[in-house]
């Protein structure tokens, strides 16, 4: 009797925990202020395309010309790869636009909202690190 008690008691803890909305291990909303979003045209110098989150870096000209080195993070490389990404899919010197929620203590970060790729093509939307349909 014992047993089926505690059988019963584990597949209750089980349903239970299982419907509790899973958060994510860390808080983009808290480093990236997704209210904003900011476009850039940029050159591509690192496309680092690793877990856990792909990072794609680009230098991009401020208002007064100087060149500045963004980072934005990305969706994981299982996502990527869904969208037909390589490791070698963006290469440094590749022209793209770029949209991301910006860095909320203002450096040079943000999490990716929209990439075009040189050809004009917007082939990722990674809002909430998840490839749009």
């Amino acid at each position: 009797m014992k047993d089926k008690i505690g059988v019963v008691v584990m597949i209750l803890v089980a349903l239970l925990t299982s419907s509790i909305p899973a958060f994510p291990h860390h808080g983009t909303a808290v480093a990236y202020d997704g209210s904003k979003t900011v476009t850039m045209k940029g050159t591509v110098t690192e496309f680092v395309f690793k877990n856990p989150h792909i990072q794609l870096r680009f230098d991009v000209k401020d208002e007064k010309g100087n060149v500045v080195n963004w980072t934005a993070e990305c969706g994981g490389v299982y996502f990527w790869s869904a969208l037909g990404f390589r490791r070698d899919s963006l290469k440094p010197g590749d022209q793209i636009t770029i949209s991301v929620h910006p860095s909320r203590i203002g450096a040079p970060l943000g999490e990716l909202a929209v990439l075009e790729m040189p050809n004009g093509k917007p082939v990722a939307k990674m809002g909430l690190n998840a490839p749009v349909q």
